[in-house]
C-alpha cells in the first residue's frame, strides 16, 4: 500500500492533472484492476475506458495494417477476399464484420461467467459511486462507508446520470429545431450558365 500513498482518490484528480492509481502499474504479467463490482443490489463489475481495462481479445486490422495482414483476418473470419482488391475495399468487409470480432479479454471472462461489464465514459468520474467512497475513506476511515451509505453513493450516481441524459435531450432538442428552421429560398431565374455569368 506504500506506493500509492501519492495518489489522490477524489473526482477532481483528473482536472489537477493527478490520477487515483499507480503512475504506472508496476511489475510485468497480467493483471486486473477493478474500480469496483458493488451496486445496490449485488455486484456488478466497473470499468473506466482505461487502456489496462480495454486489452482487446485479438488485435484488429486498421488502415496501417499490411494487405496481406488484413486478407489473412478476413479469411481467417470465414470472408471471400480476392488478391486483387485494395486496402480500402478490404476495409470495408472488415467495418462490416467488426463488431463481431471487437471484443474484450476481460468482457470475455466476465461473460463466461453469466456477468456483463459496465464501462463507464471517459472523464466522468461523476458516474462513479467508487469515487465518492473514496473520498469518504479517504477523509474518515473504511468502517464508515457501510451499506446504506453505499446505496446513497449509487442513489448520486444515477442522479448525477439522470442530468446528463436531461442535458442530452436538450441539446438534441435544440439542435433540431435549428436544423429545422434552416431554409433555402432559391428565386428569380436561374437559367443563367456560368459562361453567361462571366460575360457581366
Amino acid at each position: 500500500m506504500g506506493r500509492f500513498n501519492n495518489t489522490i482518490p477524489t473526482c477532481d484528480t483528473f482536472h489537477k492533472g493527478l490520477t487515483t492509481s499507480a503512475p504506472n502499474p508496476s511489475g510485468k504479467g497480467k493483471r486486473l484492476i477493478v474500480l469496483h463490482i458493488g451496486s445496490e443490489d449485488g455486484f456488478v463489475p466497473v470499468m473506466d475506458n482505461a487502456p489496462y481495462h480495454s486489452v482487446k481479445k485479438e488485435k484488429l486490422p486498421t488502415s496501417s495494417t499490411r494487405k496481406a495482414d488484413i486478407i489473412k483476418w478476413l479469411e481467417d473470419k470465414g470472408e471471400v477476399v480476392d488478391n486483387t482488391m485494395v486496402i480500402p475495399e478490404l476495409l470495408d468487409i472488415f467495418k462490416r464484420i467488426k463488431p463481431l470480432h471487437n471484443k474484450y479479454v476481460i468482457d470475455e471472462l466476465a461473460k463466461a461467467t453469466n456477468k456483463t461489464i459496465l464501462r463507464l465514459p471517459p472523464y466522468h468520474c461523476e458516474l462513479n459511486p467508487i469515487e465518492l467512497a473514496w473520498s469518504s475513506i479517504k477523509n474518515h476511515d473504511i468502517e464508515r462507508v457501510d451499506q446504506v451509505m453505499w446505496k446513497n453513493f449509487i442513489e448520486h450516481t444515477k442522479k448525477e446520470e439522470k442530468k446528463f441524459w436531461e442535458i442530452d435531450n436538450i441539446v438534441d432538442d435544440v439542435l433540431a429545431a435549428e436544423i429545422s428552421n434552416l431554409t433555402m429560398k432559391i428565386t428569380g431565374d436561374t437559367s443563367l450558365s456560368y459562361s453567361e455569368s462571366e460575360s457581366d
